[in-house]
């Protein structure tokens, strides 16, 4: 079968899966929720293992991310309080996708790329500082290493000009967008729209890293 063929198929059933998530979200039932969200990380997680292209490291470090991704999709879904355990999982994707978008662009390219990231981070860190807590140190850490994430991915894109790593350069961005607003659900003003519009940002974000491992290199390097 087609590469191109799987790819949108994968698309199809990630976005069905990733709907009636949200759906059961607002309206139930629950075992749905616990079957749909795991469910559509790990089908893009098969789009980027079966893609070709990208170089050995890149395609391994992306789905080393989206694994990290998938365990905390299921800490964070599970009952009760696992928020420090799925934060961190999704602080290790964040270093495994740093490690992805470093193959073939130096750490450091483009710095004048980081100032929106690092205001975006700091301006979510203020909103949400006072509730925050015993949390503090962890919540920082991880804002700082997704927006390190980001900034290499804008630097990729600004760097190689190539289709795959513009779409790293979207979903990362995405990524830090739908953490903004999981932040300040959580610890700022909650919202009704929120599990649709964190969701619908980070299932993207997924979706883009993912295609990055598509036909034609996402990365300078094998």
């Amino acid at each position: 079968m087609p590469f191109d063929l799987v790819r949108f198929a994968g698309t199809v059933l990630a976005a069905a899966t990733a709907a009636l998530h949200v759906r059961a979200e607002y309206r139930g039932p629950r075992w749905q929720v616990y079957l749909c969200k795991p469910l559509t990380t790990a089908l893009l997680l098969v789009l980027a293992l079966l893609a070709q292209g990208s170089g050995a490291r890149y395609q391994a470090a992306v789905a080393v991310g989206l694994t990290l991704s998938l365990f905390g999709d299921v800490l964070l879904m599970l009952p009760g309080d696992r928020f420090v355990a799925g934060l961190a999982s999704f602080l290790l994707a964040h270093v495994a996708y740093l490690v992805a978008f470093t193959a073939g662009v130096s750490l450091g390219t483009a710095p004048w790329l980081l100032a929106p990231y690092a205001l975006a981070g700091a301006a979510v860190l203020r909103l949400v500082w006072p509730r925050l807590g015993r949390l503090r140190g962890p919540v920082l850490l991880y804002v700082a290493v997704i927006v390190a994430m980001a900034w290499q991915a804008a630097a990729g894109a600004w760097t190689l000009r190539t289709t795959p790593a513009l779409l790293a350069a979207a979903g990362a961005a995405l990524f830090v967008a739908s953490d903004a607003l999981l932040a300040l659900n959580r610890f700022r003003t909650p919202f009704r729209s929120a599990q649709a519009l964190v969701m619908g940002t980070y299932v993207a974000a997924q979706w883009l890293i993912a295609l990055s491992v598509g036909p034609g290199p996402a990365a300078a390097s094998p």
